[in-house]
């Protein structure tokens, strides 16, 4: 039972760390790409913490990427079983499930984070040119 807090623990982690990939760099991106400039100056008077993540998103999307890859392998490594007791069971059952949701949406908005920070002005001058 002690694996499955620390694993139901850390697919949090990840997920607190993948949203904030996503505030720092993609969504303001994609409301400068969409044309609201204000919006992103306002969130920024309002949250001066994003010019710090936005200065150090190397970092952000390393560890974040770093704790998603370990909650895969914590998730998907060998020898994980439920326990027997059939009430035991179905709650192990009920977390691994809720457990896989959230590593996976937090691998989609890591994705989208990502290619708003390093992949999108690039591509876009590569358009362009």
């Amino acid at each position: 039972m002690k694996s499955a807090q620390k694993q139901t623990s850390l697919t949090w982690l990840a997920l607190f760390t993948t949203t904030g990939t996503l505030v720092c760099c993609a969504i303001p991106i994609i409301l400068v790409t969409l044309g609201m400039g204000a919006t992103v100056a306002s969130m920024v008077s309002t949250f001066p913490f994003l010019i710090t993540l936005s200065q150090h998103k190397v970092w952000v999307f390393a560890i974040s990427g770093v704790l998603l890859t370990l909650s895969l392998w914590l998730m998907y490594r060998p020898g994980r079983s439920c326990p027997t007791d059939p009430d035991l069971a179905a709650i192990c059952t009920k977390t691994q499930r809720w457990n896989r949701r959230i590593v996976w949406f937090s691998v989609i908005l890591w994705g989208i984070g990502f290619f708003a920070a390093f992949l999108a002005l690039p591509l876009q001058i590569w358009l362009e040119s």
